[in-house]
């Protein structure tokens, strides 16, 4: 009987292997590819398996070529193997003695691999490594019988009767086959980690200025061939990267000149090797040849010595700064030589800014009317009912198309609640009424002479605006589209710009440190979805296209390629072999800010047998995306580099125990996130979080005077210890630069002598602490920005971050972390942050006034974070919301008495 073996379709698509179908006949094996057959004879010789992480791959040694293909899923391997033992045994049931002894030969020949390889391990002082066990385990020999087999074989009276005195060997034999090998081997690693960390122990104490912590230990001392640490804020991971440097060259594993720690900017790398230096020094040993590298420069130099020409890499092609001035440039230039293009780029920034929810979210508003209805403003100045006839009356505004809108939604007062229904758009001097639902609601769209409903689908699509423009046409009005139509005093302002030129220069790092060209992400887009906004999308694509050519250009006029290209280029070279790494242990530091092109350089540089890869990061702080960062390199460790270890360094230096809970609690709302314990040995010293609130944005910089003023006090009164400098350090932590106007201009001359105040961003504070931060603006749409995680980058990016704000989530993480005592967040009455309001609701702080009183308030029950006030009019006192004008909410006042 003919039996078949295929790959499966996503083993195919993955490995990028040919279409093919394996046949064992009776004396031949059979590999028919796309269409070609080839043949060999039935021997064991005829082909060879290599086993992947998820599928196997097949080289059949056939009479006209070998003949490689992949995907075979690996669930599949062991059945093709056994049936093709089969095969070529196939009387081993009429023989069963003589198919045990050539088992036992097979098993015994198997265990003395196993055994010679541990015991160099054992003699070299090394861990056993995932690689050495993967490639044991792949030669492990493929047997006509089964462990059942094999044993019930053995049982057999009549078979130990021909076995005469070797009973208790084979015993022995078959029952270390049978054994759970990995588990043996991580035991076998756990003692070597006991035995080493005694024989390290010196080294391990002294090689930092404090010994190192049991977590620490652990990952110096596991030298597996893949090793991801998840290190928790203020864990040491530096000092870790550095004891790993000292122990490979002190206990011989590595020479220093064989080892390298990539850093992700100069300074991070000067640090690196100052601190490499110091501790080699510290232990009398031998660092000359460690490095500390950038990717940049490790990239370039292996480019030049591979081809003999340096690459020129522009600064404005690795600075995320200077990349945005640039491409501002190349737009403007864009701008000036294509109408067409800049009627693209205008229409996408006037009109098609902002996103559509994903059908089933809540939806998103401006504003609320008085009786809780939310509102979204148009272009032209109108409150229209959500952002999809938002996008149909921008897009009629920016044609210059006369309208007149009417709300289809509307309070019912008997239910006590909004009732939704369609949006109707009228046409100046025609008949024509169009009627747009929203939400999906009805799949139908029709066109009819004088009224066209279109809805979710449509706007999706981008059918709506063909048809609406078609329907407009065949009523005699003409689309005019202008960009530079004046807009009303009370208009919604677009997209600026600057906005959209910083997410095209992130969509490009993305797409390039992916080596995606516009098909590839015109194959994504296509098979994006039907319920995404695929129109937007593809507006968006347009425009990029032409800019990733004026890129290209721009590049290849200085003769240069860009920082992506370059690392894509530097692992080609070693992928291929036209470059041999030098590096036996690679160590990569700020592992969460990986872009996907800094991987592949990583992964290329350990491909080699025997080499290590040890990376440090937490994905918790991944906050760089847009320079090019992807967070699922590090979530993903083992899908890009294969089985190692995971290690965690939970007990952090830095945060009092009660803000690792709280902004651990935070962060882990994102399921996407590696969770972690963090556990602190810092004391507390006050408290470790507080919320002030003030009644207006222009209180904002006295709070913070106020604040940094009763710190000052409580330093002089004696309740409040200096810190390490004999000052108190103090970081004023901003969502933007702007926010540097909530620092008090005279803090020096004031507070100086007891305190030491810095302002920074939020990104910019990433790697420092303070023993506070102040995070001055904790107000709405300013922290969280709630456009900072646009859903087209998921074009260039094939596993972006789809949990709402996880990016900013990140950030604020980071932020919070920088405190060795305490946070102090500020907020503007009715104008709480989302992320301060979801601490508040988890019971992790409480929001007072500046003199510590507690604010009791009723929440508004229409809008984002308003509260219901007592104000006084021309009719005397009522109650509205704190948003006012934003939101004009205002609670129905009880009936009065009825009089007679």
């Amino acid at each position: 009987m003919t039996q078949y073996w295929e790959p499966s379709p996503q083993g195919r698509r993955i490995t990028q292997s040919p279409a093919w179908r394996l046949q064992l006949g009776a004396s031949q094996i059979t590999l028919e590819v796309d269409g070609h057959l080839h043949r060999a004879p039935l021997r064991a010789t005829s082909i060879a398996f290599k086993r992947g992480l998820f599928w196997t791959g097949l080289t059949l040694f056939a009479d006209d070529a070998t003949v490689q293909v992949d995907g075979l899923p690996n669930a599949q391997l062991g059945p093709l193997q056994a049936a093709l033992a089969q095969r070529l045994a196939p009387d081993a049931a009429d023989h069963p003695v003589q198919v045990m002894r050539d088992a036992l030969v097979r098993i015994g020949d198997w265990l003395d691999e196993a055994d010679a390889a541990l015991a160099q391990a054992d003699h070299q002082h090394r861990w056993f490594t995932t690689e050495h066990q993967h490639a044991l385990l792949q030669r492990r020999p493929v047997l006509a019988l089964d462990d059942d087999a094999l044993w019930a074989v053995f049982d057999d009276p009549d078979l130990r009767s021909r076995l005469p005195g070797e009973a208790s060997r084979i015993e022995d034999d078959l029952s270390r086959w049978c054994s759970d090998w990995p588990a043996f081997w991580a035991a076998r690693n756990a003692a070597h980690v006991q035995r080493e960390g005694a024989a390290a122990a010196s080294l391990l104490d002294s090689v930092e200025q404090r010994p190192l912590t049991g977590e620490q230990r652990q990952a110096v001392l596991c030298f597996d061939s893949r090793v991801l640490v998840v290190a928790a804020a203020g864990s040491g991971k530096t000092a870790t990267m550095v004891a790993k440097a000292a122990y490979a060259v002190d206990r011989g594993l590595v020479a220093a000149e064989q080892i390298v720690m990539l850093a992700f900017n100069k300074e991070a790398a000067s640090e690196l090797q100052q601190r490499a230096d110091q501790a080699f020094q510290r232990l009398g040993l031998d660092g000359d040849g460690v490095q500390a590298r950038t990717f940049h420069a490790l990239g370039r130099q292996i480019i030049g010595q591979a081809t003999g020409r340096f690459p020129n890499v522009p600064d404005w092609a690795v600075d995320a700064g200077q990349g945005v001035e640039r491409l501002a440039d190349l737009v403007d230039q864009l701008k000036d030589r294509s109408h067409a293009f800049r009627t693209q780029w205008d229409l996408f920034r006037l009109v098609f800014g902002r996103d559509l929810v994903t059908q089933g979210s809540a939806p998103v508003a401006d504003g609320w009317e008085a009786d809780g209805r939310g509102y979204v403003h148009s272009l032209n100045g109108e409150r229209v009912q959500d952002i999809e006839a938002c996008l149909v009356a921008d897009w009629l505004f920016y044609n210059g198309v006369g309208y007149r809108y009417e709300r289809g939604d509307h309070f019912d007062p008997g239910t006590d609640r909004h009732v939704a229904g369609a949006a109707s758009f009228h046409y100046a001097g025609t008949a024509l009424r169009h009627e747009h639902r929203s939400g999906g609601q009805d799949t139908t769209t029709r066109d009819r002479t004088d009224t066209l409903h279109t809805d979710s689908a449509a706007l999706r699509s981008g059918a709506l605006f063909d048809l609406l423009g078609q329907a407009l046409g065949r009523h005699g009005v003409l689309l005019d589209p202008n960009p530079d139509r004046a807009l009303p005093e009370s208009g919604a302002r677009p997209m600026p710009d600057a906005e959209l030129i910083g997410l095209v220069r992130t969509f490009i790092s993305h797409a390039k440190s992916n080596g995606l060209d516009v098909e590839d992400m015109a194959q994504r887009l296509r098979a994006m979805p039907e319920d995404q906004f695929k129109h937007r999308h593809r507006l968006f694509l347009a425009l990029a296209a032409p800019i990733l050519q004026a890129w290209d250009d721009a590049l290849a006029a200085e003769h240069a390629i860009d920082f992506e290209d370059m690392l894509n280029q530097a692992a080609e070279l070693l992928e291929s072999g036209r470059y041999a790494s030098p590096y036996q242990l690679v160590m990569a530091d700020e592992f969460q800010d990986a872009s996907r092109a800094r991987a592949r350089l990583c992964r290329a540089l350990v491909q080699a047998p025997g080499r290590h890869l040890f990376a440090v990061g937490d994905d918790w702080q991944s906050i760089n995306r847009f320079a090019g960062a992807d967070v699922s390199v590090m979530t993903g460790f083992v899908d890009w580099f294969g089985h190692g270890q995971v290690l965690k360094l939970e007990q952090t230096f830095r945060c009092p125990q009660a803000l690792c809970d709280v902004s651990s609690r935070f962060i882990s709302r994102n399921p996407a996130q590696i969770g972690k314990q963090v556990r602190s040995q810092t004391p507390a010293q006050g408290p470790a979080l507080q919320a002030f609130q003030v009644a207006s944005r222009d209180q904002l910089r006295d709070a913070v005077g106020q604040y940094l003023q009763q710190l000052q006090r409580q330093l002089l009164s004696g309740e409040r210890t200096p810190g390490r400098s004999g000052k108190l350090s103090v970081f004023v932590l901003g969502r933007y630069n702007a926010d540097r106007a909530f620092v008090p201009p005279d803090w020096q001359a004031r507070f100086g002598q007891q305190l030491e105040v810095r302002f920074l961003t939020a990104h910019r504070a990433k790697g420092a602490e303070a023993d506070v931060v102040i995070l001055p603006a904790m107000l709405e749409r300013s922290f969280p920005n709630t456009r900072a995680d646009d859903p087209v980058l998921a074009l260039a990016m094939p596993h972006a971050d789809t949990w709402p704000l996880g990016e900013e989530r990140r950030l604020f993480y980071v932020a919070v972390t920088r405190a060795r005592r305490t946070v102090a967040m500020f907020s503007v009455r009715g104008r709480r942050s989302a992320f301060l309001t979801e601490l508040v609701q988890d019971g992790a702080v409480q929001v007072t006034a500046l003199d510590g009183k507690a604010i009791h308030e009723q929440p508004c029950p229409a809008c984002d974070g308003g509260v219901i006030v007592q104000r006084s009019g021309a009719y005397g006192s009522f109650q509205s919301c704190s948003g006012y004008p934003r939101c004009q909410y205002k609670p129905r006042q009880p009936a009065g008495p009825v009089t007679r």
